[in-house]
């Protein structure tokens, strides 16, 4: 489980989708100080996706994918040298500072606006016509792997603020309209309504 609290960017500095029957693709990731302690076995979340240590050497870490995972999130978008969100998964007793989040994304995002604004940058986004049902004003929502608080909807598209902290932690300052965004809609809200 994690928290969508980003804990830094990592650097893609190896990305191959010709792998084995094993995987579907394997990728290297310069973590630096966030490897620290992290042990093969361990999941980190990259760009909102849970994956698996396989591999660490000298503060690189290697993750593979399934075919699933590149279907279903940006993961197989992302090229040699791309700046990646990674946050390490929530340990027990530790504080819970942005929402529960589980690394397991719901589908993929396009940005279609970016609008800077005094102390905040307004982005919106638009979804799968089925994930909007649970995307609700003032809910929690991952954005790759980034817990936002949703401003505004409007029928599949929804609106972050995102406050200039978290646009100079996060892969979000690279990002232009058009780009492809991981989305995780909120647990509680999934839950709610499947009771339905």
């Amino acid at each position: 489980m994690f928290t969508g609290i980003i804990e830094g960017l990592g650097n893609i500095v190896m990305f191959d989708k010709k792998t084995s029957n094993r995987s579907a693709a394997k990728m290297k990731i310069k973590l630096g100080k966030i490897a620290k302690n992290l042990k093969v076995g361990d999941s980190v979340a990259i760009n909102g996706v849970c994956l698996t240590a396989i591999n660490i050497s000298k503060g690189i870490t290697e993750f593979e994918m399934i075919g699933e995972t590149l279907k279903k999130t940006s993961l197989g978008l992302l090229e040699h040298g791309d700046k990646v969100n990674i946050e390490r998964s929530l340990k027990v007793g530790e504080r819970l500072e942005g929402h529960f989040v589980l690394g397991h994304v719901d589908g993929v995002g396009t940005i279609l606006k970016i609008e800077k604004q005094t102390n905040q940058v307004q982005v919106w986004i638009q979804i799968p016509k089925e994930l909007s049902k649970y995307v609700i004003k003032k809910g929690s929502i991952t954005v790759d792997g980034i817990s936002l608080t949703v401003v505004d909807t409007l029928k599949n598209n929804f609106s972050v603020s995102i406050i200039p902290h978290t646009i100079q932690i996060t892969n979000l300052r690279y990002k232009k309209i058009g780009d492809k965004v991981n989305i995780e809609t909120d647990i509680l809200g999934k839950y709610i309504l499947s009771e339905d």
